[in-house]
């Protein structure tokens, strides 16, 4: 991908913007309301990704391979064409050029899934919190198991950073991605914070 540094560097916005633009309150279609699911696939450094969407919000961003494959994929059609955008977003955030992302979502879940989603989006670009922590955050410091659950159903990787979330020890644990991939996402953010010599 070419750089375009001068029109896209670290397109920041704050965490209430984006969540104002998510379809986190957005509840599932009801039995008989059948929507069209649309997808696209992309190349990134860590494998090939499968975005998904709905009524133009984006519903899924999948890596090949990880945990909690989602359900329907084989009633999905494919339409790059509405994809350009979310597309052009992720690369740049591969690129080192894009810190927040700004893409209407819809999370369709539990109260308490899109509770502790909401809560992934408010940690800040190469930052990390443990699950007890982002449990307090939600609401209930005790439900840390629950966190980690919810955590791992996230359908929108990357987008909803859920890798940015570990252990209380520092330790990386339970990414359905695989350990590599959350190593290498927490590696790529770090790595363009700005700090001494750099």
């Amino acid at each position: 991908m070419t750089t375009t540094t001068a029109t896209r560097t670290t397109a920041t916005r704050t965490t209430a913007t984006r969540a104002a633009r998510t379809g986190a309150g957005r509840r599932a279609a009801r039995p008989g309301q059948d929507q069209v699911t649309w997808m696209t696939t992309m190349d990134s450094p860590i494998g090939t990704l499968t975005l998904a969407a709905q009524d133009g919000r984006i519903t899924g961003l999948h890596m090949d391979g990880a945990d909690h494959a989602p359900t329907g994929q084989q009633s999905w059609r494919r339409d790059d064409s509405q994809f350009k955008e979310a597309v052009g977003q992720v690369e740049a955030y591969f690129a080192g050029e894009l810190i927040d992302f700004d893409l209407p979502l819809q999370l369709d879940g539990t109260d308490f899934q899109r509770r502790v989603w909401k809560g992934l989006q408010g940690i800040p670009y190469g930052q990390t919190i443990s699950y007890g922590e982002l449990a307090r955050r939600v609401g209930n410091a005790k439900a840390c198991r629950a966190v980690g659950l919810a955590n791992g159903r996230n359908p929108v990787a990357v987008i909803v950073p859920c890798h940015r979330v570990i252990g209380a020890n520092g330790t990386l644990t339970g990414f359905g991605g695989g350990l590599d991939r959350k190593r290498w996402l927490l590696d790529h953010e770090r790595s363009l914070l700005p700090g001494p010599g750099r």
